[in-house]
């Protein structure tokens, strides 16, 4: 489980393919080593990775087929810098929200532009992801929490801090850029609940508790 607060950013030194695998080689001179160890979970653009190697600044870390299909991992090259999150530890602080570092799809960056200092962001979903997507509520964009300020159609608009846009790689978005998305858990599981009891629970008695 992760906040979606970055911790650090990497570099990839290496991805290397292995009989339809992948391995990463991960620089991470500003994770702390005491963050992590051989066999825990860590945070790669929003992938929940298994450490399986770990060295004084770097790290390594196997990528598997479907991980690579539905993710951007697949793509990362050697010079590439990546969100790096440990998995969050309990009495750690959650500043952001509940994320499990299970990517649902790609989104693709349609448009950026300025909003005072900050940057505002959009990002275009898969029609089936679209309705996830809520104005003021909460989705990870490869490894950051994120509140969406507005929703159109597919689309949902973000709002970039400065401090956000230097401590992560989405300062270095363009308009084209593939980002790992996970929706928000809540939303997952009050679709269940209403498809498994459509009588007793409804849209509009969720919205008249307050939770739509």
């Amino acid at each position: 489980m992760f906040t979606g607060l970055v911790t650090a950013t990497g570099t990839i030194m290496a991805a290397e393919a292995q009989a339809g695998d992948a391995r990463l080689v991960i620089e991470a001179p500003d994770l702390p080593r005491s963050e992590f160890r051989v066999g825990d979970s860590i945070a790669v653009n929003g992938v929940c990775l298994t450490a399986i190697a770990v060295q004084q600044t770097r790290f390594e870390a196997d990528v598997s087929t479907e991980t690579l299909a539905v993710t951007t991992l697949g793509g990362l090259a050697a010079g590439d810098a990546v969100n790096l999150e440990p998995a969050l530890a309990v009495g750690d602080r959650l500043g952001g929200h509940f994320v499990s570092g299970h990517v649902d799809c790609v989104g693709t960056v349609a448009a950026i532009g300025t909003a005072a200092r900050s940057l505002a962001i959009s990002i275009e979903l898969p029609d089936e992801f679209a309705r996830y997507a809520a104005k003021k509520g909460s989705i990870c964009v490869d490894g950051v929490s994120l509140t969406i300020n507005a929703v159109s159609g597919n689309s949902f608009s973000v709002n970039i801090i400065p401090h956000t846009a230097d401590a992560t790689i989405i300062g270095s978005y363009a308009v084209g850029t593939r980002v790992n998305i996970e929706v928000d858990l809540l939303a997952r599981y009050v679709e269940r609940l209403l498809a498994a009891d459509s009588d007793g629970l409804s849209i509009e008695f969720l919205r008249a508790h307050g939770y739509a």
